[in-house]
């Protein structure tokens, strides 16, 4: 799985941030041969407020061709829009078979605002990138990240991460729970802001991560989670792209 760590300041929480290329030439895979982009951050969880970013995520197929070349075609990339990560389809496919939360929010989003038909094909095969990792990597972020704000007291907190941390479990609760991912979380939306205003007391937020916590291990008992994803289906469809993309 990708380096878990927060994002840059204003984004959230972000599990993957590498060194990316962004060579003019590069970019050109992203607006050519883009198979899914979408909104994500704020805006697709339902928190967005008047100064919020539009956050985009999305997937490319970079041409059979240039896999053959010493140089490999890049597994990521910024831009070209502000706020804007694509992924190379196989990165990604291989970040999602890890349960990675910000890779499966992409295929989950309610706000697709460009899809093709390999695009379709990919959201199509969400049900086989999910596993019990889900429980893993949900809950293991944000129990770090709570560890590290709880050493102050609450003092210092950074409560927009803390908003987003929040967020992260009642959507990981959500997914071992029902077996799919909640990325629109309105109807906690008050409350969530009201962490993120730092009008919640401490004990408060504590309580309520407790709570997630509690819920998301318990709901492992009875998950319709498989063991494993299915990787054989992930794999055929790489495949497929990889032959249709000659």
């Amino acid at each position: 799985m990708g380096s878990l760590r927060p994002g840059p300041p204003g984004r959230g929480v972000s599990f993957i941030r590498e060194a990316s290329i962004e060579a003019p030439a590069a970019i050109e895979l992203v607006r050519e041969h883009t198979i899914l982009s979408v909104v994500v951050g704020s805006r697709a969880y339902g928190l967005d407020t008047a100064d919020s970013d539009v956050d985009r995520r999305g997937v490319f197929v970079a041409p059979t061709e240039l896999f053959w070349r010493l140089d490999k075609p890049p597994t990521h990339l910024d831009g070209p829009l502000p706020e804007q990560f694509s992924w190379e389809v196989e990165r990604f496919c291989s970040l999602a078979l890890e349960a990675n939360p910000t890779v499966l929010e992409c295929l989950w989003s309610p706000l697709v605002e460009r899809i093709t038909e390999t695009g379709e094909e990919l959201r199509a095969l969400r049900p086989a990138f999910l596993s019990r990792k889900a429980h893993r990597t949900f809950l293991r972020y944000a129990e770090r990240q709570f560890q590290r704000s709880a050493s102050g007291g609450g003092e210092g907190v950074k409560w927009k991460h803390i908003m987003h941390l929040l967020r992260l479990l009642v959507s990981g609760r959500h997914l071992v729970e029902t077996g799919e991912l909640l990325v629109d979380v309105t109807p906690y939306r008050e409350r969530l802001l009201a962490v993120r205003r730092g009008e919640v007391p401490w004990e408060e937020v504590t309580a309520w991560r407790e709570e997630l916590t509690a819920g998301l291990d318990d709901a492992l008992t009875a998950t319709p989670l498989p063991e494993a994803p299915d990787r054989a289906a992930v794999e055929d469809f790489l495949i497929s792209v990889r032959r249709a993309a000659l």
